[in-house]
């Protein structure tokens, strides 16, 4: 009988538990899923203290995208209770200029209410190009309905001001697991290479037929992959 996980799992960007259904479904009697609100604080460290105020006492943790980024600050803030490291299409580096005006665009143009307008912008980043005009773009649509304007504009300051967490990487001892969808546009593979060169011992993983959403556009590889890092 296989041992028996707490994982905390931490959306991206725009993204709530839909983000993680797929892999909770797989998982039932291998791990007991808990998946974190990342919509209430405009701080990365914000996100991370309300997360552990309601995680188990220790747990494994697997992030996507904006969702690496509080895994990061979690390691920060209590290493102690992380058991094991998933992380998902996220970089540890902080973001670029062109990505800093990139977003700070976003926002304005959600300042404006056209909230609405924005998903469609992300779809070609999000999904590979064969899910674009697909249903499972609808899905994602639907998703960052769900999460709202509002939350998009804290988590959006949350990601702005992220610090650079390669100097992290070094220090980790756990089982880690670095996978990335092989068409990623917004975290393309060379940064998941670059986090899983970082961390001793990790395991890098490209998910073929996928963009940045590798759980919703390819949730039996992703699971699969989950399922094994669980085994480790």
């Amino acid at each position: 009988m296989p041992n028996r996980h707490d994982l905390l799992l931490l959306p991206g960007l725009l993204c709530d538990a839909r983000l993680w259904r797929d892999p909770i479904a797989a998982l039932r009697g291998l791990a007991d899923c808990q998946v974190a609100d990342l919509t209430q604080d405009d701080t990365l460290r914000g996100m991370a203290l309300r997360t552990l105020e309601r995680a188990p006492p220790r747990f494994a943790l697997a992030g996507l995208s904006m969702g690496g980024y509080v895994a990061f600050e979690i390691l920060r803030l209590a290493p102690e209770r992380v058991t094991r490291l998933a992380l998902f299409d996220t970089s540890a580096r902080p973001d670029t200029e062109e990505a800093v005006r990139r977003r700070r665009g976003l926002m304005a143009l959600t300042r404006t209410g056209q909230f609405r307008g924005v998903t469609p912008r992300l779809l070609p980043s999000l999904l590979h190009p064969d899910a674009v005009a697909g249903p499972l773009a609808h899905e994602v649509r639907a998703m960052a309905d769900r999460v709202g304007r509002e939350a998009f504009l804290r988590q959006q300051l949350a990601i702005l001001h992220r610090p650079d967490s390669r100097p992290l990487l070094p220090g980790l001892r756990l089982p880690t697991l670095v996978a990335v969808g092989e068409e990623d546009v917004l975290t393309p593979p060379t940064l998941a290479e670059e986090i899983a060169a970082g961390i001793p011992g990790a395991r890098l993983a490209r998910i073929a037929r996928s963009g940045h959403l590798p759980t919703m556009e390819q949730p039996e590889a992703a699971t699969a992959l989950m399922r094994d890092w669980l085994a480790a």
